[in-house]
């Protein structure tokens, strides 16, 4: 090889290589930027539970007046995940964590929080929905037995929770406080159930998110049984704890009826 070429090999070599540099370095500072950079989501973990059928902060969650009103054993947990503000900084290093670690997930903000409000507004439409929650859930619990809202009040108290998931237990814990399973007794049979699910004042169950950590949290604090939105099975199913048993239910009288099942040793249905 001449002189001439070898000068002209080394210098599209060297071009070459300081190109690649080049591109190299670009990609680092992308990816330096990237990571750094504060994303669109929210860290999530198991959040607390409260047995309705008890009290909070030394108030009962559920006050009956107009209806005889029965001693209750068992529990019925509703459950929570509770999630970083809306107005923290998660970063990508947040997120690869919150993918090896169980006890935790990344999810989109909006899905957690309505967009574009600030933490007040985000806490004023928690609230409103806990109680329009709670307003469908005595409505299909006195539709269901048979009383008029008229006559009977329910009254629910619980605090530092927002949102409707709750409405399925609140339902529940209703009918077990004044009709219990419709003879007198318990309808958890004693256990400690725990589940999520919203309600409608005709008594359907919808699909409510964040399943997997709710489940988590049940069985931390006790359950051993918990009622899921039929929706959501494939969730529920994906990261069941061991010990606890997974009910779907589409309606208040699917519910209903697989308490019974439950506590008569009958088979109850399944994901």
């Amino acid at each position: 090889m001449s002189d001439s070429l070898r000068r002209g090999f080394r210098l599209r070599s060297s071009r070459r290589t300081v190109t690649l540099a080049a591109c190299a370095a670009v990609i680092a500072a992308l990816l330096a930027v990237a990571a750094l950079a504060p994303l669109p989501v929210v860290i999530v973990a198991p959040g607390l539970t409260a047995d309705v059928l008890g009290a909070d902060k030394g108030t009962p969650v559920i006050t009956v007046t107009g209806a005889p009103v029965r001693r209750t054993s068992g529990q019925l947990r509703l459950v929570t995940i509770e999630a970083t503000s809306p107005q923290a900084s998660v970063h990508f290093g947040d997120v690869w964590h919150a993918w090896f670690d169980k006890g935790q997930a990344a999810m989109p903000r909006d899905a957690v929080y309505p967009s574009g409000g600030s933490v007040q507004e985000i806490e004023k439409v928690n609230q409103r929905e806990m109680a329009d929650s709670q307003t469908a859930a005595t409505a299909a619990a006195l539709k269901e037995m048979g009383l008029s809202p008229a006559k009977v009040k329910v009254t629910l108290r619980l605090a530092d929770v927002g949102g409707p998931s709750a409405g399925l237990l609140f339902t529940l814990g209703i009918i077990d406080k004044v009709d219990g399973d419709g003879h007198g007794g318990d309808l958890t049979g004693g256990r400690a159930i725990a589940g999520t699910g919203t309600i409608d004042a005709s008594g359907r169950v919808g699909a409510v998110g964040g399943v997997p950590l709710k489940e988590q949290a049940a069985r931390r604090d006790g359950a051993t049984v918990f009622l899921v939105p039929r929706a959501e099975c494939a969730d529920a199913k994906a990261q069941l704890p061991s010990g606890l048993k997974l009910i779907p239910v589409t309606t208040l009288d699917n519910a209903l009826s697989a308490l019974s099942a439950l506590r008569t040793a009958h088979p109850t249905p399944t994901c």
